[in-house]
C-alpha cells in the first residue's frame, strides 16, 4: 500500500514536471516566432521633417526675444567697460550710480536669460511631444499593417536587423500634419 502511495505521487510529480516543461518548450517556440522590430526615438526627433520644422518653427518664435537678449548684454558690456576706463576719473557718487545701474542691468539681464530658457524649453517640449505623438501613430500603423508583437524604442542594443527606424522616417514624411 506505502508503494502504491508511493509510486501515484511519483507518478503525479512526474507527469506535472512533463506538462511543464512542454509548457516551456510550446512557448519558447512561440516566442522564437514573435516578429520583434526597434525604432530609434532620439534619430527621430534629429532626422524626422516633423522634427525639423518644430525646430524651424521654434527658431522664428523666439528669434526676437534672442536678438533683444544679445543686445542686452552687449549693453551690459559696454556698460561695464565704460565703468572699469571712466570709474577712476568719476565722482564717488556718480561712480557709485552707474555700478548700482550696472547691478540692475545685470540682474534683469540674467532674469530675461532665465524666462526665456524656460519658455524656449517648455515650448521645445511641447513640439517635441506632438512629434513623438506623431511618430507613435506611424509606429503603430506600421505594426499593424507589418503584424509586428512587439516594436520597443528604448533599448540599449539594436540589431540592424530589426531596426525600423528609417522606415518610421519614411511614413512620417509622407504622413499629412
Amino acid at each position: 500500500m506505502i508503494t502504491g502511495m508511493f509510486s501515484n505521487r511519483f507518478t503525479g510529480a512526474l507527469t506535472l514536471a512533463l506538462a511543464l516543461t512542454l509548457t516551456l518548450v510550446t512557448d519558447a517556440v512561440q516566442a522564437q516566432e514573435a516578429k520583434i522590430a526597434a525604432v530609434n526615438s532620439d534619430r527621430i526627433l534629429r532626422e524626422s521633417s516633423a522634427a525639423k520644422v518644430a525646430q524651424t518653427k521654434l527658431e522664428a518664435e523666439f528669434a526676437r526675444r534672442d536678438k533683444n537678449l544679445q543686445e542686452m548684454a552687449q549693453k551690459l558690456k559696454s556698460t561695464s567697460d565704460s565703468l572699469d576706463k571712466n570709474g577712476a576719473s568719476m565722482s564717488a557718487a556718480d561712480r557709485a550710480q552707474k555700478q548700482r545701474d550696472l547691478s540692475q542691468l545685470d540682474t534683469d539681464f540674467q532674469r530675461k536669460q532665465r524666462e526665456f530658457r524656460e519658455d524656449l524649453n517648455q515650448r521645445r517640449n511641447e513640439e517635441l511631444a506632438a512629434v513623438l505623438d506623431r511618430a507613435n501613430k506611424v509606429i503603430k500603423q506600421i505594426a499593424e499593417q507589418q503584424h509586428y508583437d512587439l516594436i520597443v524604442q528604448e533599448a540599449v542594443y539594436v540589431s540592424p536587423r530589426i531596426d525600423i527606424t528609417d522606415q518610421v522616417l519614411k511614413a512620417l514624411a509622407a504622413a499629412p500634419n
